[in-house]
C-alpha cells in the first residue's frame, strides 16, 4: 500500500541521515511521531544570523504548483518581498514534493516554507515531516476561527496544528450560457437532481448514433464522494475500530442508479466523449453542464466561453453537500528560518487583503473567511457561488488509508460499473471489501 511504502521510505532516509552523523540537529525528539514535532519557533540559529546584516534573509518555498501557476505565485511573493525589508522568498517547483521533503529532512536541507496540500497532513505529520505551529499560534494569539473550520481540521493531526489554511476550493456546476439559451433552459431552475436531469436531457444532441453535444458530463466517477453526501450517505464509518467503508448503502445505490439513468436511459453522456476534446468537452463547447472548480476560471475565460456557475444541487433527501479541498502553508521540521517563515505565513493568510489579491492573480479562493466575504467575491456572480459553497462544504475523511480506499478500491469498481461490466451492487460490495482490507492494514501501521 502507499502508506506502507511511505513509511519504509521515511525509515530509510532517516537511517541514512543518522549513519552519516553530520548536519545540525533537527527539531523534534524521538517521540515526535506520537506527540508532534517540537514547535518551529524553538530553532533560532539561522534567523538570528541575518539580524543586523543589512541584507534580506533568503527564504525558499517549495510546492507542486507548476506551469502558469508559477508566475501567479511569483507575483504574490513579490508583494511580500516588497512589503518589508527583512526577508526575500523564492518559489521552487518540486515534483513528488512530499517524498522529496522526507529526503530533505534526513539530509538537513529542508526549505523554509511549503505550499502544502492539506489532505496530506494526516499522513506526513505523524512521520515528523512538519513542525507544530501551536506555540506560534499561542504567542501571537491567533484566532483560528478566522479560517474555515474544515480547512483548519485538515491541517490538524492528533490535536496539533501543523499549518495555516491558505486556499479553499470545491466543485460547482458550470454551464454554457449560449447552449442553455438555445435550448430554453433557465439555469436558475437547476436546483436539485431532478431539475439537473431534466436540463441535461434538453441539452443533449445526437446525430444518429453519434453524440454531438452532451447535456451533462459524467466523466469523473471520483466525484462519488460528493454525490453520496447529497444522497444522505457518507464514505466512512469512523466509529468502528478500525474504521470501515460506509458507502455500500441505499444512499450509495441511489447515486449509481441516478448515474445509470443519465448514462443509459437518458443518454446525456457517453463514456470517452470528451477524449476528442483534450479531456474537457465543456471548454470545447460540446458539454453544456459540468462539475469543475475555481482553478479552471482563467482557462475558460481565455477560451472565450460564455459561462456561468450554479451551486451544488440538492439530492433526493434535500441534502446539499460539497467536498472542500485546497492548500495551506507549513513549516517543515528542521527549517532554518522558522520565525521568518511564520511572518510570511501570517502576511499571506491573516491579512485578508492579501488573500483577495492572490485570488485576483490566480482565481484561488482564500481560506480566510473575512477575505472570502470581500466585495470582490460577493459582487461577482461566479465567485460568490464558490464562496457560498464553502459554508456547507466538508473535507475528505482523515482516517488512515482513506485515499487508498478511494483510489485503489472504490474508483476502479465505479469505472467498471459505468462501463457496464458489473452491477451497482457488485461495484459497491467489491469496493467495500477491498476498502475495509485497506483500512484494516492502515490501522496496523
Amino acid at each position: 500500500m502507499k502508506r506502507k511504502a511511505l513509511a519504509l521510505l521515511f525509515a530509510a532516509v532517516m537511517t541514512t541521515a543518522m549513519l552519516a552523523g553530520c548536519g545540525k540537529t533537527q527539531t523534534g525528539g524521538s517521540d515526535g511521531a506520537s506527540q508532534g514535532t517540537t514547535p518551529a519557533g524553538t530553532e533560532k540559529e539561522a534567523d538570528a544570523s541575518s539580524a543586523g546584516s543589512g541584507e534580506k534573509a533568503e527564504l525558499t518555498m517549495w510546492g507542486s504548483w507548476s506551469g502558469d501557476q508559477v508566475a501567479q505565485l511569483e507575483k504574490q511573493l513579490e508583494g511580500f518581498n516588497n512589503s518589508q525589508d527583512k526577508y526575500h522568498v523564492t518559489y521552487m517547483v518540486q515534483d513528488g514534493m512530499e517524498q522529496k521533503l522526507l529526503t530533505a529532512i534526513a539530509s538537513n536541507e529542508v526549505p523554509d516554507i511549503v505550499l502544502w496540500d492539506r489532505f496530506n497532513t494526516g499522513v506526513y505529520a505523524p512521520k515528523g515531516a512538519l513542525a507544530s505551529l501551536d506555540d506560534y499560534i499561542a504567542k501571537d494569539n491567533v484566532d483560528m476561527t478566522q479560517f474555515y473550520a474544515p480547512a483548519v481540521d485538515e491541517m490538524t493531526s492528533a490535536g496539533v496544528v501543523y499549518g495555516i489554511p491558505l486556499t479553499v476550493d470545491s466543485r460547482v456546476l458550470f454551464y454554457n450560457k449560449d447552449l442553455l439559451d438555445e435550448a430554453g433552459v433557465d439555469p436558475a431552475s437547476i436546483t436539485d437532481w431532478d431539475s439537473l436531469r431534466d436540463a441535461a436531457i434538453k441539452l443533449t444532441k445526437w446525430d444518429g448514433d453519434k453524440l454531438v453535444q452532451s447535456g451533462f458530463s459524467l466523466k469523473d466517477v471520483g466525484l462519488f464522494n460528493n454525490w453520496i453526501g447529497q444522497a444522505g450517505g457518507k464514505m466512512i464509518d469512523d466509529s468502528t475500530n478500525p474504521p470501515t467503508a460506509a458507502f455500500n448503502t441505499e444512499a450509495g445505490l441511489t447515486v449509481l442508479k441516478y448515474w445509470d439513468q443519465l448514462l443509459n436511459q437518458d443518454k446525456v453522456y457517453q463514456l470517452g466523449f470528451e477524449d476528442g476534446f483534450g479531456g474537457d468537452g465543456f471548454k470545447a463547447g460540446k458539454v453544456a453542464i459540468t462539475f469543475n472548480g475555481p482553478w479552471t476560471l482563467e482557462s475558460y475565460k481565455e477560451a472565450g466561453l460564455n459561462f456561468g456557475v450554479i451551486g451544488q444541487p440538492q439530492g433526493y433527501n434535500g441534502e446539499k453537500s460539497a467536498m472542500m479541498g485546497g492548500f495551506g502553508l507549513v513549516i517543515p521540521n528542521g527549517a532554518k528560518n522558522p520565525d521568518a517563515s511564520w511572518e510570511f505565513i501570517k502576511w499571506w493568510t491573516m491579512q485578508p487583503e492579501n488573500g483577495v489579491e492572490f485570488c485576483k492573480i490566480s482565481g484561488n479562493l482564500p481560506a480566510n473567511k473575512e477575505a472570502a466575504k470581500d466585495p470582490y467575491f460577493m459582487d461577482d456572480d461566479i465567485l460568490r457561488v464558490f464562496s457560498e459553497t464553502m459554508d456547507y462544504a466538508g473535507i475528505r475523511s482523515k482516517v488512515f488509508g482513506y485515499s487508498d480506499l478511494e483510489g485503489l478500491a472504490l474508483i476502479p469498481q465505479l469505472q467498471k460499473y459505468v462501463a457496464g461490466e458489473i452491477t451497482a451492487e457488485e461495484a459497491l460490495s467489491n469496493a467495500e471489501k477491498q476498502g475495509n482490507d485497506i483500512l484494516a492494514e492502515a490501522a496496523q501501521q
